[in-house]
């Protein structure tokens, strides 16, 4: 006999734990909060195998700060692949690499170590949310500036009205909740 998670769809399931939090961090800005969603162990766990499902042969997974580490990390650990953090200025002891970025209310710079990666290891980049895409992208030009081949692109949540795709080019884009 099929279950519920069978019969509802994992999107309709998931948006049913992400909550909608208006005028955070600033006014405007509907936030969408995942942390329901973190404490459910199985819908967790189902999100984690879904985000692999496409990928295979991955050496490394590119972890965006911050949330791109929570699922990031059991991704990694589920393909038997190393980590390779992305984060945010100053939190990296050894060489960076630097890009600078644009938010959907703002800007920053993301860093990665210069020897985190070598030239043709295939990676996959993770992080929890799609919006405008400019983390996404300053990532890829960081993996790029290395040289490694990026396997695609997974990542939890899309803001599609923010038409964050757009800039990322033509990388296999896996995503599991599209608002």
């Amino acid at each position: 006999m099929p279950t519920t998670s069978n019969i509802v769809s994992l999107e309709a399931r998931l948006k049913r734990q992400i909550r909608d939090i208006p005028d955070f961090p600033q006014p405007g800005i509907m936030f969408r909060d995942i942390t329901p969603l973190l404490s459910n162990a199985s819908l967790f766990h189902e999100s984690v195998d879904a985000m692999i499902e496409p990928f295979s042969d991955i050496d490394h997974v590119i972890i965006i700060e911050s949330r791109g580490f929570i699922f990031g990390t059991p991704i990694a650990y589920a393909i038997g692949a190393g980590i390779v953090p992305v984060r945010k200025p100053g939190k990296l002891p050894a060489a960076t690499f630097s890009e600078e970025y644009a938010l959907e209310y703002g800007s920053n710079i993301l860093e990665i170590h210069q020897d985190a990666l070598k030239p043709g290891e295939r990676v996959l980049i993770v992080d929890d949310l799609l919006a405008t895409g400019g983390t996404v992208r300053a990532t890829i030009n960081l993996v790029n500036r290395i040289g490694a081949e990026i396997a695609g692109i997974s990542v939890l949540a899309e803001l599609a009205a923010l038409n964050g795709r757009a800039v990322l080019g033509d990388y296999q884009f896996n995503c599991l909740v599209t608002y």
